[in-house]
């Protein structure tokens, strides 16, 4: 197969199409929501391509036949059957007050006017944009299609101001609710973003909207799939590691078939080098902030489990951590467990990309100094890849030391009896390495084992206020934790980490190696 132009920021699908770019099939997933309904709701992580998913789907509506031949659609539509389109986006700028959001909703309803040849009267925006929507169904005697991209971004640009968040929340809901009443003059409609703010707080005038986020169907809606990776994509697999390429972007996951976000997989093809490339274009400061303010114990980040009903919505005063990790893309869905009127979800980090990019960003705060922690990294594996363990232990001790008693004092986080041990284990998946955790339910303990290298680590950490001295090792004896790696094998070493809260320092680190 000849290589094509990879398609690296590219939203428009006239442009994909017209210059020969690789493209994912997904105008199977458009027809399928024309003909089961009518009204819809889509919240993706960014960067996932649901920005050129709503534009192929303008073109569809236009009927840009030449574009959609030799896709899965174009055999099943009615090409003479032309609907007008309304398309609202708030990914441009930042609107940084509710006025300047009124300004820039009063931009893009000009704008589509001019589009559509129409003139609208009213003097405000929820009364343009009915008037709009009228006015092209008058016009061609099509009922409207109504697009909205990015629809909760000016909220979530001024969540870190909550007054102004609430008041563009209030600014935008007038705005959705016109969709609902408009009903007689829509054929269909789709509102996406990054967030799924809830009904009650955003649309509680548009209540018809299916919400497509977890249904199995549409899993595979924006993303790409293994499928995709290895027929579309085949001319840019030769000299990349395929099962390096799953562990590293594969494993999102909405209730269905998993798959790799876009702007991964075109970068590697581009960079032919392994990085965490979609976790580099947007720093997530609040995120990590919201994680250390709440003593999120890092380890519990490896296995969440929640309600799908609290992962589905959040607010401005109220974001629980599972919803906002989920939504922004940090965890997936790992497993499903239907109830009676319930479904539990267990929530995973998807792939080897945010693990470990998440516990480097959390390290540098949890730790107090950037610098130091990219020096204490690259060297806790070249440790383990010597199996040097007095050295470990030394490497932790100093690290330790090596923060201001003041930071401690100062910081909340760091009374905290997880502290320690968040700090100890995101050290070791900031690496990448094969991290398996059996339990992470009491926050003064850890249980770990690291594969790696052909050797497993078996990790027991204590901190000594709350156990005994020495009792970190000899309970990885007594569990007979080692017995389930056994069969692999590998030498196994069982290690027991103690700390002291009072000394903020190791105080124990044993080490008893298994020969196979």
């Amino acid at each position: 197969m000849s290589r094509k132009k990879l398609p690296i920021g590219i939203q428009t699908f006239r442009e994909i199409r017209e210059d020969g770019c690789y493209y994912v099939d997904k105008t199977g997933f458009a027809l399928r929501l024309v003909e089961e309904g009518k009204y819809y709701f889509l919240s993706r992580p960014r960067r996932f391509g649901k920005s050129l998913f709503l534009d192929t789907l303008a073109e569809l509506f236009a009927g840009s036949e030449p574009l959609f031949r030799g896709l899965q659609v174009h055999d099943k539509w009615d090409w003479e059957r032309q609907a007008p389109v309304i398309r609202l986006s708030f990914g441009g700028g930042v609107a940084a007050s509710p006025a300047e959001l009124e300004c820039r909703i009063h931009e893009l309803m000009v704008e589509q006017q001019e589009r559509l040849g129409l003139e609208c009267r009213s003097r405000t925006i929820p009364g343009i944009f009915a008037e709009l929507i009228r006015h092209a169904h008058a016009a061609t005697g099509e009922r409207a299609v109504v697009l909205v991209d990015e629809y909760d971004k000016p909220i979530l640009d001024n969540l870190g101001r909550p007054e102004v968040a609430r008041e563009i929340r209030d600014a935008l809901r007038n705005l959705y609710s016109v969709i609902k009443d408009s009903d007689a003059h829509i054929r269909f409609a789709m509102l996406g973003g990054v967030s799924q703010f809830s009904k009650a707080s955003l649309f509680s005038g548009l209540n018809n909207l299916r919400d497509i986020n977890v249904s199995s169907d549409y899993s595979a809606i924006c993303g790409y799939t293994d499928a995709d990776v290895d027929s579309v994509f085949a001319a840019e697999l030769p000299g990349l590691d395929r099962e390096a390429i799953r562990q590293w972007y594969n494993g999102y996951n909405w209730t269905g078939e998993p798959v790799y976000n876009p702007f991964d997989l075109l970068l590697l093809f581009q960079e032919r080098e392994f990085r965490p490339f979609w976790f580099e274009t947007g720093t997530p400061t609040f995120l990590v902030e919201l994680l250390i303010a709440r003593r999120t114990f890092t380890p519990d980040l490896e296995r969440l489990v929640a309600l799908e009903s609290l992962l589905s919505s959040f607010d401005v005063d109220h974001i629980p951590t599972e919803a906002l990790m989920f939504q922004a893309g940090y965890l997936t869905v790992d497993s499903v467990r239907r109830l009676p009127g319930l479904m539990q979800m267990t929530l995973r980090y998807p792939n080897l990309e945010v693990r470990s990019s998440l516990n480097g960003a959390l390290l540098q705060v949890l730790t107090h100094d950037p610098a130091r922690y990219g020096i204490h990294a690259p060297r806790l594996y070249d440790l383990l890849l010597a199996n040097d363990f007095l050295a470990m232990q030394a490497l932790f001790t100093a690290f330790f030391a090596s923060i201001p008693h003041d930071w401690y004092r100062n910081n909340p986080i760091a009374q905290y009896e997880g502290y320690y041990a968040s700090v100890f284990y995101s050290h070791f998946a900031a690496l990448g390495l094969d991290i398996r955790l059996e339990d992470t339910t009491n926050h003064g303990r850890i249980d770990m084992a690291v594969l790696f290298n052909g050797h497993v680590y078996l990790f027991e950490f204590k901190v000594v206020e709350l156990v005994p001295e020495g009792r970190a090792l000899e309970q990885l004896r007594e569990r007979g934790y080692a017995n389930k790696y056994r069969g692999r094998g590998e030498p196994i070493h069982l290690i027991g980490v103690e700390f002291s809260k009072e000394a903020r320092s190791v105080v124990g680190f044993e080490v008893q190696s298994l020969l196979p």
